[in-house]
């Protein structure tokens, strides 16, 4: 080939690239709608203070989906009040996003009810217990995700650890507003406690601060908090009102101890934020929700805030202390 033509034919060429990259299609980037039942919808980002978000997100981009590339994220919180699950949904719904992300079984039970065709993935107390699906190997529907328990066994393991941190303790009360978990009182008779109930439908200000002065006229020695999301909006006020009736109380997650509350035992909700990432790489790459098992923690830890304890005058036997997995002095 002589030189002009050679020129002319890698002219052609050159000319043609930037034609043929044009009359491709870019790939539309997907959405994900990012639903919580307490924290704010803006504390739901990369850069947020909640460790295990952040876990979840980078774990995405690990996967190959991040935020302002490829990915596009919705954010929206009920901000601790039930009472707004259901125009929340139909809100979240109408967007038509491509996955919902979203925790707490009643948030996850109303989108069910909302959509049969989004796929949601879930981070849920246990999903079977509570209705939210038959099995967990195929849960089946449009739904997956993770559960922040390993059975009803954790509730009892929780009540346990109350009586080694204070064995003195005689009168236990377990708060909650979700489901009712099998196994508390057998073990409350082997641990000679007497169990009562505080259940909460509405979990707002003005039932908690009642549901402690109830807790304080009654005497109870300490409080077991069970793990529904619906608390999440008000931990702050939870670990609060503990510290001015101090009562000591056992917590589901470190977020609360980290917010001054006296100890957890708690799933590495880190853990399950990188399976939550998981699923939704999973979805996005065209699989079924419902064939994607829902996955329950391997790790617990046990946490305690000994200036917590300080504070309240409560010594914490040094045998229970060397349990814990980290002591925030």
């Amino acid at each position: 080939m002589k030189r002009r033509q050679l020129l002319a034919a890698l002219g052609g060429a050159v000319v043609s690239w930037p034609l043929a990259a044009q009359g491709q299609p870019l790939r539309k980037p997907r959405r994900i709608a990012f639903v919580h039942s307490g924290f704010k919808a803006d504390a739901l980002i990369e850069t947020g203070g909640v460790f295990w978000i952040r876990r979840f997100y980078e774990e995405l981009r690990r996967l190959g989906y991040a935020e302002g590339r490829n990915l596009v994220v919705e954010r929206y919180s009920a901000e601790g009040r039930s009472d707004r699950y259901a125009a929340l949904a139909a809100e979240v719904v109408s967007h038509k996003p491509d996955v919902i992300v979203s925790n707490q079984n009643s948030l996850v039970k109303t989108f069910l009810a909302a959509t049969s065709t989004i796929p949601i993935v879930g981070i849920t107390t246990d999903p079977v217990a509570s209705g939210l699906t038959s099995s967990l190997a195929r849960p089946g529907a449009n739904v997956t995700g993770v559960s922040v328990e390993a059975g009803p066994e954790i509730i009892a393991k929780r009540l346990q650890i109350i009586k080694e941190a204070i064995p003195s303790a005689a009168k236990i009360t377990y708060l909650f507003a979700g489901h009712r978990p099998d196994g508390v009182d057998a073990v409350a008779r082997r641990l000679g406690v007497v169990v009562t109930e505080s259940f909460l439908p509405q979990v707002d200000e003005t039932q908690l601060r009642r549901s402690f002065a109830e807790m304080a006229a009654q005497r109870t020695d300490a409080i077991l908090l069970d793990g529904s999301g619906s608390f999440l909006a008000f931990r702050v006020l939870l670990v609060e009102l503990a510290a001015k009736g101090r009562i000591p109380a056992i917590y589901p997650y470190r977020d609360y101890v980290e917010q001054g509350g006296l100890m957890a035992f708690a799933p590495d909700l880190g853990e399950l934020a990188e399976r939550m990432a998981s699923d939704v790489q999973q979805i996005l790459n065209g699989a079924k929700p419902g064939e994607i098992p829902f996955y329950l923690p391997s790790k617990f830890e046990l946490i305690v805030n000994l200036k917590t304890a300080k504070i309240s005058g409560l010594v914490l036997p040094p045998t229970f202390l060397a349990q814990a997995n980290q002591v925030i002095e």
